[in-house]
């Protein structure tokens, strides 16, 4: 017997409510031209590696618990020398999700990591690229549910890029602002 495999909760959402509801606002002739979420990628920078290979290793843990996927060490391209750095050095960690794991991380950013942030009045609505790209930061990993607070080291900031392929801000905020994503009032 087929096991059927259920759609992500966000991803049932898009295709039921966003698409129809984005195709008549903004009056798209073609289903392929609602702009939709290509990528998320989950940024850590890591400039302490440097001095302390343990970072990479604590990082990498935790980034993997955040994401359900094995982190990628970003290297450095110049080298600098003011801040001891050299050309190849590993100076921080990414992960990219695409399909059930982007829409799944989504969901769990909106509905569980962004309400737990002290003194939360929404995300800006000024973080977009240009192109439909949203990105924001946020200031410690013991937000997210999975990072067991004893076992972590230090607090570390990371970047959440959405990578949409709406053609304009206007696009890409519209929706988010669909899939639910908490913007400030204003």
């Amino acid at each position: 017997m087929v096991q059927q495999r259920t759609l992500p909760r966000l991803q049932e959402k898009y295709r039921r409510e966003i698409v129809p509801a984005m195709m008549s606002e903004l009056s798209y002739a073609n289903v392929m031209q609602v702009p939709r979420l290509k990528r998320i990628v989950i940024n850590i920078g890591l400039g302490e590696a440097i001095q302390n290979a343990k970072a990479l290793e604590a990082a990498e843990k935790d980034l993997a618990a955040i994401s359900g996927q094995h982190p990628v060490i970003t290297r450095a391209k110049k080298s600098i020398a003011a801040f001891k750095l050299r050309a190849g050095m590993p100076i921080g960690m990414m992960v990219t999700l695409r399909g059930r794991r982007m829409y799944e991380f989504l969901d769990r950013l909106i509905n569980a990591v962004l309400p737990r942030i002290r003194d939360f009045r929404g995300m800006s609505r000024n973080s977009f690229d240009g192109r439909g790209n949203y990105s924001l930061g946020l200031k410690d990993q013991l937000v997210f549910p999975e990072i067991e607070y004893d076992k972590v080291d230090k607090a570390r900031g990371l970047e959440v890029t959405i990578v949409t392929t709406a053609s304009s801000n206007e696009e890409g905020r519209r929706l988010l602002e669909l899939l639910g994503f908490p913007f400030m009032r204003g």
